[in-house]
This record gives C-alpha cells, sequence and structure tokens, in this order.
C-alpha cells in the first residue's frame, strides 16, 4: 500500500502487489521524480498518471490520487482548467480534501473570494468530514481577517477583494446580523409576535409531522385545526388550516425550526413596496408567531394549486402544455419579475411550485384590450408567488455589492451561480427561463455557449424549438434573459418581452378565446384533482 503524506515531497510505501493496486508503481515512481527533481520528466509523469487513472472507478475517491491531481495543479499555468477537470472526473468530490486544499491553494495566490465559495460549496455538498470543513473554513476567516474589511464581515457576511464588494445573502450570519439592525423596525410590524421562551402548546408541534389531520393547535390566542399537510421543505412544513372553527376562515401554517423570522420581513417588505393594484400577485402573510424553537408563519391559503401542479398534469399525457397557456404563463411571470424587481426586491427561489395558480370567479373576457391591460376579470387571473425564505432586500447592501452565493437548487441555479460569477436579478430570470422550458419540452433546461455572430459567444438551452412554436418569440426571450447586459435597462428589457408575447396573443381573437377555454379546463382539471 502506497500513501503520499500531507507534504506531496514525501511518499511511504509498504509491501503491496502492484497488480492488485496499478496506481502503486506510479506513485514510487513520482516519488523518485521527486527526489531527483527531474523536472521535465516529473510533469511528463503527473500528465500521464492521470490520464491512466481519472476513468478508473477506483480511485475516484482515492486521496492519494487526489494528491497527484494537486501535484499537477501546483506545476500547472492554468490551475483553473484542472479543478474543473477534477469536477469534470468527480476526484473526490465527497471528500472534504478536495475543497479544503483547493481553497488553501488559492488562499496562497491571494484569491481569497474564490477560497471562502470552495469551502462554501464543499459544505453545500456535505463533503465528509463535514465538521473538519467548516472548522477550516471558521480558520480560514479567522486568518484573512487582517486582510479584510473587519466591519464588513461582521456587519452583514462581506469580504472586500480590489475594492469590490461581495455578499452571500444567504449566510445565516448575514440574515441574522441584518434582523438584528433591523429589530426596532420589525417589533412595530402588525401580526408579528415574539417570545423568547419555547413553544409549550398541549398539540407539540413535532408530532405534526407524523399525524396532523384534524389536531387542534393553540398559537397566540388563535386555535387552528390542521386539515392537512399543504407542503414540506427541509426545515419546515406547511399545514392548512381552519381558524377558530371557521369554515370560511382557511389559512396556510408554515412551520419552522428553527425559527426563521426572516420571511415574515419579506412579506411585510411587500406591503410598502408593491404598489396595490399589483400585489394579489405575491401573497399575503397575516402573522408570525416566533418562538426560542419554533416560528409559526400564517397566510393566505391559495386552493387552486401551482404552476408546477398544471405542468405535472400535463406529462401524465406525456403532451407539453399548450402554447398559448405556456405564453399566457410567460406574460404573468415577467410581470411579476417587472413589478418585484423594480422594487429592488429579489425572490431568490423562483420555481413553478413556488407559484401558486389564481383563477378567476367571473368569466374571462375575451376582449383584446382587457386582455392586454389585465383588466376585469383577468386581473383576477394569474400566478402568485410564495415562499419568501429565499427573499433578498437589496437596498439593505451597498450599492456596489456583488451577490455571490449559490441557490443549490437543482436544475435551477443561473449561469453566473454556475461560473461562480456574481449575480442579481439572474437568479429569478433564469428560473422562468427553466419553466419556459418546462412548459414547452417538458423538461428542465440546459445550456450550452454557442459561438456569437458578432464574435464571443452565447448562451442558449440545448433542446431546439419546434418549428410548429412562434420560435422568434421564445428565442428572443432565451437570448435576452440567458444574456442580460450590465449596463441594460432591466426594468425596460422585462416590459419589452413581456409587451412582445401580449401582441403576439392580441394579433388574433381565436389565440384569447382559445387560452380561455384551455384556462377553464385546466381550473376543471387541477380543483376536481
Amino acid at each position: 500500500m502506497a500513501v503520499i503524506s500531507q507534504n506531496p515531497g514525501y511518499i511511504s510505501t509498504t509491501t503491496s502487489s502492484a497488480a492488485a493496486d496499478p496506481l502503486l508503481p506510479w506513485l514510487w515512481s513520482i516519488e523518485k521524480a521527486l527526489i531527483h527533481e527531474t523536472t521535465s520528466d516529473f510533469d511528463e509523469l503527473l500528465s500521464n498518471c492521470i490520464k491512466s487513472f481519472s476513468n478508473d472507478p477506483r480511485y475516484k475517491n482515492d486521496v492519494r490520487f487526489l494528491k497527484i491531481w494537486f501535484l499537477h495543479m501546483d506545476r500547472s499555468s492554468d490551475y483553473e482548467s484542472v479543478f474543473r477537470e477534477m469536477e469534470k472526473n468527480k476526484i473526490c468530490s465527497s471528500n472534504c480534501s478536495l475543497y479544503e486544499w483547493y481553497a488553501l491553494f488559492l488562499e496562497a495566490k491571494g484569491k481569497l473570494i474564490e477560497a471562502y465559495f470552495i469551502y462554501h460549496l464543499g459544505i453545500s455538498r456535505n463533503a465528509e468530514p463535514i465538521g473538519r470543513l467548516k472548522k477550516a473554513q471558521v480558520l480560514f476567516l479567522e486568518r484573512v481577517s487582517d486582510i479584510v474589511t473587519i466591519g464588513s464581515v461582521q456587519k452583514v457576511g462581506v469580504l472586500l477583494e480590489n475594492g469590490g464588494t461581495y455578499i452571500n445573502p444567504w449566510l445565516i450570519s448575514t440574515t441574522k446580523k441584518l434582523l438584528q439592525e433591523m429589530n426596532d423596525q420589525i417589533l412595530k410590524y402588525e401580526g408579528y409576535y415574539a417570545s423568547n421562551k419555547p413553544y409549550k402548546g398541549k398539540v407539540a408541534l413535532s408530532t405534526l409531522q407524523k399525524s396532523a389531520r384534524n389536531k387542534t393547535v393553540e398559537i397566540g390566542g388563535y386555535k387552528y385545526q390542521i386539515k392537512g399537510c399543504a407542503g414540506q421543505g427541509g426545515f419546515a412544513q406547511v399545514f392548512k388550516a381552519h381558524v377558530d372553527g371557521n369554515l370560511d376562515d382557511v389559512v396556510a401554517l408554515k412551520i419552522q425550526k428553527p425559527a426563521f423570522p426572516w420571511e415574515f420581513y419579506m412579506y411585510r417588505l411587500l406591503d410598502m413596496r408593491i404598489p396595490e393594484s399589483e400585489r394579489m400577485n405575491f401573497g399575503f402573510a397575516h402573522r408570525v408567531h416566533l418562538y426560542s424553537d419554533y416560528s409559526i408563519l400564517v397566510s393566505d391559503y391559495l386552493a387552486h394549486g401551482t404552476l408546477q401542479d398544471a405542468i405535472t398534469s400535463n406529462l401524465v399525457t406525456n403532451v407539453a402544455m399548450e402554447e398559448e397557456l405556456s405564453i399566457y404563463y410567460t406574460i404573468e411571470m415577467l410581470r411579476i419579475l417587472e413589478t418585484l424587481h423594480d422594487a429592488a426586491i429579489i425572490h431568490g427561489d423562483f420555481k413553478p411550485d413556488n407559484l401558486m395558480i389564481r383563477y378567476s370567479r367571473r368569466d374571462l373576457l375575451e376582449d383584446k384590450d382587457s386582455f392586454y391591460e389585465c383588466s376585469g376579470s383577468w386581473k383576477e387571473q394569474g400566478l402568485c408567488l410564495v415562499d419568501w425564505g429565499r427573499g433578498i432586500d437589496l437596498r439593505l447592501f451597498p450599492d456596489d455589492a456583488k451577490l455571490m452565493g449559490d441557490c443549490r437548487t437543482s436544475g435551477f441555479r443561473c449561469i453566473e451561480m454556475q461560473e461562480n460569477k456574481p449575480w442579481t436579478f439572474q437568479v429569478d430570470t433564469y428560473g422562468l427561463c427553466v419553466i419556459v422550458h418546462m412548459m414547452l419540452h417538458k423538461s428542465y433546461m440546459e445550456i450550452e455557449k454557442r459561438p456569437s455572430p458578432g464574435g464571443g459567444y452565447v448562451y442558449q438551452p440545448k433542446t431546439h424549438l419546434k418549428r410548429y412554436m412562434q420560435v422568434d418569440l421564445w428565442k428572443n426571450l432565451f437570448m435576452k434573459l440567458l444574456n442580460t447586459s450590465p449596463t441594460e435597462d432591466h426594468k425596460s428589457l422585462l416590459r419589452n418581452l413581456r409587451h412582445s408575447f401580449q401582441d403576439y396573443m392580441c394579433s388574433n381573437p381565436q389565440l384569447i378565446k382559445k387560452l380561455k377555454q384551455l384556462l377553464v379546463k385546466q381550473k376543471n382539471s387541477l380543483c376536481s384533482a
């Protein structure tokens, strides 16, 4: 058995069968080359070793082979491409050593921001042993505390490099510090009830995970009769409930452990910044009860299902959503993001299961002006964006702040996250593109770089549009939202895209008539399920 020590200049070996361990002779050769410092032979030896075993499943999680990669990286002029190859070949991707060593490598080169996010990447993947990696990240932050601006780090989890401000808005330390600074303001919010004691109701909240139906939970003077579980995540469960025995007073209870007041702040922020005429598109929270161990957010219950439900209902019959419906929901999503981003708010988790469907109680008008202006019964129809736990208030950060961090939602990581670059509104607009792709193609979106006629490259979905689709409309949407320019007027971009789809729908009265029929059919299908 051969083991390369933490110091790559030393290799200790014991008697072992080279036939059973083909990597072993290479380790002996690398040790010999290190001792004799034969540079050209050593570089070739490392390269050949990596080529020989990169696809060998026996060494995917072998730390000895990982160290060979780092010897190669240390001698390469393009260390980033070496790391990308390691990622591509999944070399020790579940081992904390990959992230710890690469972060140390970056730190030695003065790349502190990149090093910080490599620690974060490993932690997000639960690389083992996770405790060691978390400790290494803490030690890293302590080491760089003399280099970065400490006040900024303590304030909102910021690291400064080359004069730029980088913020991960989803760090617990970030939201905790911001909430502390706004505590006096939040205490004045209507519906905010906080206690520093644990929840001690007659029905333990932990028991609701196993059996909740018809249990009555008393919270803050209200009695909530649980009628069923409406959703579940890693830290929270959402229940449908009647308030004080009133069958007409139906709410959603989001019970979360540990307590999480940030979402309630985001809902009150929406109350203040979103125009009243658009407020129905963003959900509403009545109150929040905070305890030392739990938080219970009480919000509107929307009974008509989600956009994900609508997409899934088409998958059952193996057909994509009708294009008129896809266009309608694209218009509604563009309208929502146009309003939201203009208020300096990012949702941060823009996906179809967070978009509730609203159906009008009145007959939808076939008048194109009502449709275009979203007035009359069309105003009551649409989507409602919920689940604000990842919401971001941009006005809480410096104007020059660059947002970093990974949403870790498979299929919804924007291009900037994939390439470890700063982002702002792209986290939402990329989600919109994924949803559109799901409606059109019944699958998540994969992207690729394509040569641009003007030089350089652009990002486009890999899946090609069908010839019978409104190809120009969809191509323009993907091109504009996947290749946004920092200097472009974001609000105008979203508005112009929305108008392009509205203009198409209003170009032929039969399109609105067909859309109306499809929405009625969809409502009957989803609401009877």
